[in-house]
């Protein structure tokens, strides 16, 4: 099956496909190998079942700076359970083989630095995936990166912080694909009371240097959060919350009913009505 090209095509279809309806897609983000690589697995055709566009599969990270506690503690039982980059490429595959919509993969750039670049570009759009955030890839650091993923149909999304000047916002959309990530909140991600203002005024300037679109992140956790968000941009995107769903639950089949009812009502509230 050599030549398979990833799905960045995909990603941006369902994303024009939200727009045209009047509406923000909704973006679920998953840490793979959480509870189980299995399970994992099954949460990400909830979250799809339940009504989210795209899904972010997380690589697990010992270190993960940008997460807050909800997804450090997902994560450190992924960790725990041995997943590995095989398992996360197997979450993306089975997850879109199931469902046929974009998955991509949200990781740090130690493991795909480690792991090597033109091996986990190739395996990524093998898998069917749409793409890759990096989060903490500077973008004058991603030439060799950006090359490998152009050639295998995946979608480089970087992102953007308030503390970005608007040079550097030019700067980064110009070198990115697929979408653009707005951080919402400086600092770690996890939820919060409002998003308010500051998202707002992040998507305005980001916009204004870009026809991509733009989804923001880091801090929704319900669908009157999800609302607020989706009058401004053109995705919003939960994690923390639906991760804390599948914590809280007393068992798996109860997380996955837990996520994929959360799903539902966020894309609720995305549809601005």
């Amino acid at each position: 099956m050599s030549g398979h090209t990833g799905n960045t095509e995909l990603l941006g279809q369902v994303l024009a496909k939200a727009k045209s309806e009047d509406r923000a897609a909704l973006i679920a983000y998953l840490p793979a190998g959480f509870p189980t690589v299995d399970g994992a697995i099954a949460a990400v055709k909830s979250v799809i079942a339940g009504g989210a566009d795209v899904v972010e599969v997380g690589l697990p990270h010992s270190d993960p700076v940008l997460d807050g506690p909800v997804i450090q503690t997902a994560d450190d039982i992924a960790l725990k359970g041995g997943v590995k980059i095989a398992d996360v490429m197997r979450t993306v595959r089975e997850a879109y083989e199931a469902t046929g919509a974009p998955i991509l993969v949200m990781t740090y750039w130690n493991p795909i630095d480690r792991y090597g670049i033109a091996r986990f570009t190739a395996e990524l759009a093998e898998a069917g995936g749409a793409g890759c955030i990096l989060p903490d890839l500077p973008v004058q650091e991603a030439g060799m990166w950006r090359e490998h993923a152009a050639k295998h149909g995946l979608a480089t999304v970087f992102v953007v912080a308030p503390s970005s000047k608007d040079a550097r916002l030019a700067e980064i959309t110009a070198a990115g694909s697929g979408f653009v990530y707005a951080a919402s909140l400086m600092g770690v991600t996890g939820t919060r009371v409002s998003v308010g203002a500051e998202a707002q005024e992040l998507v305005r300037r980001t916009r204004a240097t870009t026809e991509l679109p733009v989804c923001v992140g880091l801090g929704v956790s319900n669908a009157v959060q999800a609302k607020e968000v989706a009058a401004f941009a053109d995705g919003v995107i939960v994690g923390s919350a639906f991760v804390k769903r599948m914590l809280d639950a007393p068992d798996e089949a109860a997380g996955l009913e837990a996520v994929r009812e959360l799903a539902g009502e966020l894309a609720q509230g995305v549809r601005r009505v």
